[in-house]
């Protein structure tokens, strides 16, 4: 490293060094306001339910009821986000989320909320909250550039949070004074600087040169590339465990600040702002330590601290021990899930961030759901401290399970697509519906190479079958043992084509590999069959290549104008 370079690179590893990009800074800014408004009527809606339903179930159903749309809509919603304009996606969440608010506030007003009416309403939140959170967290990687990222997501962590730390008490006071109508209105109001902020941003979406997949494909692809991606899989079940194992501490606050604290709106905001700090806390220090921390250690760490914090909160009964519990809660919860959220980031490729960030969400805040239902159930059966404790022990359980599935490193992937070769112009006339397509494979590769060949092969099945390949398999030549065949099929010339553009840098490396093993002048032969079921007509004849979005058959992966290369495939 030179001297000239080291201030650009100290730059790089600050974590408030996104503020940098006005985009950025500016969302950032008009989404703490919201973050404001959000914990306020979280606290309205809670105590409300403490009011107008004596059962420690439908308190705890109130968290619960926000974060099952997450659980329910989060993959439609970031496939939505994959194929639409994100900027676009998110203004339309923004004003749902600000209609339901309104809703709240005159209902409220006049007198007419009922338990499930409150629950129903809060549903609808948890809805817009489900479809902004893809677009909104897949659209970081275009507010900032690829180094600022892990800061960015620090950021908006840190944005959540201080309005954690000092919203509930907000809320608390707003409510003790004038209401609950009073909490939903002023969340409504803060969704108006945001939306301006939406509208205001000129977002240059890369060109789109494939048609956009329908939202049950799209939606499968998520979940395939999320599940066959080793480092994204690892995230689902440690994301999974700790939002079951640790939902309690957010189901029941509110019944440990009256029942455990014998307090009022103000003494639960005060202890959700004590949490709220320690998050923040949590989050300033998050790019420091994951520096001098491997993910699996920090995030060890941060469940342990997660855990005792929960149990503290559970058996204390005076306001400072249950804010020094909760704060170093906090500070374990948000060192947990932006160690998560950034992982999933970082291994996920563009065309599917959206959507691997919404099986996340799906996964982890489905288990916040799940969790915040069983653990009011369980304090409702043994009592509140018992609750709190067992869910504290059952964190410390969850942090075990790096023992058997451990996080891996963060690398440095590059998951850039990669244009490929152009494909040979198809002599038939095929159309984006025109298939099952087959694409098979010849490798020629010494007997001595045999078992080296299959471990690499191993690898490239993971990546075909990730990005959408149907029926893989690699075959030996019986007469010709150095003969190896790879085929599989997509449905449609259509899915072949979409397949072909989630080819990233980092998967080229596993093609190097494989072609190591070829022997022979000529490289590997390809046969791409389109089949034709007994007594169809038989394929045309040669049409001109016309564009995509007529039915054409021109290569849509290459860079625009590009000319065509005949050069085989792999």
């Amino acid at each position: 490293m030179t001297e000239g370079q080291a201030p650009d690179t100290a730059a790089r590893q600050s974590p408030f060094s996104p503020f940098r990009h006005p985009v950025f800074r500016a969302i950032w800014i008009a989404s703490l306001i919201s973050n404001f408004g959000s914990l306020i009527q979280s606290v309205g809606a809670s105590w409300m339910m403490t009011s107008i339903a004596d059962s420690a179930d439908m308190v705890a159903l109130v968290q619960a009821s926000t974060t099952l749309p997450i659980m329910l809509f989060s993959l439609a919603a970031g496939a939505i986000a994959d194929n639409f304009d994100r900027r676009v996606v998110m203004i339309a969440a923004q004003g749902l989320m600000l209609a339901v608010s309104i809703a709240l506030t005159a209902i409220t007003f006049l007198g007419l909320m009922t338990p499930w009416l409150l629950l129903s309403l809060t549903f609808l939140v948890g809805c817009g909250t489900a479809l902004n959170g893809p677009a909104w967290q897949a659209s970081v990687g275009e507010q900032v550039p690829r180094e600022d990222l892990p800061g960015a997501v620090a950021l908006n962590s840190i944005s959540f949070n201080i309005a954690r730390s000092v919203g509930p008490a907000i809320g608390g006071a707003l409510v003790a004074a004038a209401g609950a109508a009073a909490a939903f209105l002023a969340n409504a109001l803060s969704y108006v600087g945001l939306i301006t902020v939406l509208a205001g941003w000129r977002r240059n979406p890369p060109p789109r040169q494939l048609p956009r997949e329908p939202l049950a494909s799209a939606m499968m692809a998520g979940i395939r590339y999320a599940v066959m991606a080793p480092a994204i899989s690892r995230v689902l079940l440690r994301g999974l465990s700790f939002g079951v194992a640790g939902s309690a501490v957010w189901a029941l606050m509110a019944l440990i600040a009256r029942e455990r604290l014998h307090g009022g709106p103000l003494t639960y905001g005060l202890i959700l702002g004590a949490f709220g700090i320690g998050a923040v806390l949590g989050a300033f220090v998050s790019t420091h330590l994951r520096r001098r921390l491997r993910n699996e250690t920090l995030v060890r760490w941060a469940m342990a601290g997660y855990g005792i914090g929960t149990a503290i909160a559970g058996v204390s009964t005076v306001l400072p021990l249950t804010m020094a519990g909760l704060l170093l809660a906090g500070a374990g919860w948000v060192l947990a899930l932006s160690t998560f959220n950034v992982s999933v980031q970082m291994s996920s490729p563009r065309w599917v961030v959206a959507r691997a960030l919404a099986v996340y969400q799906t996964v982890t805040f489905g288990g916040m759901a799940i969790g915040s239902w069983l653990w009011g159930h369980f304090a409702e059966q043994v009592g509140l401290a018992d609750a709190m404790v067992a869910s504290g022990i059952a964190v410390l359980a969850s942090a075990a399970l790096g023992l058997w599935r451990r996080l891996p490193q963060m690398e440095t992937l590059d998951l850039t697509p990669v244009y490929r070769d152009a494909l040979p112009t198809p002599k038939v006339e095929l159309d984006l519906r025109s298939g099952p397509v087959v694409l098979q494979i010849e490798y020629r590769v010494d007997p001595g190479d045999a078992m080296a060949f299959l471990a690499v092969m191993d690898e490239r099945r993971r990546i075909r079958q990730r990005n959408g390949a149907r029926g893989w398999s690699l075959m030996q030549d019986l007469t010709q043992p150095e003969l190896w065949i790879e085929r599989y099929h997509s449905a449609t010339w259509g899915e072949h084509l979409h397949q072909r553009a989630r080819i990233t840098v980092a998967d080229r490396e596993v093609d190097r590999r494989v072609l190591a093993f070829h022997r022979g002048e000529e490289p590997p032969r390809i046969h791409r069959l389109l089949e034709r079921p007994p007594g169809a007509l038989p394929a045309g004849s040669r049409q001109a290549p016309r564009d995509l979005s007529r039915g054409a058959v021109v290569d849509p992966t290459l860079p625009p104008q590009s000319p065509p290369v005949a050069k085989p495939e792999q």
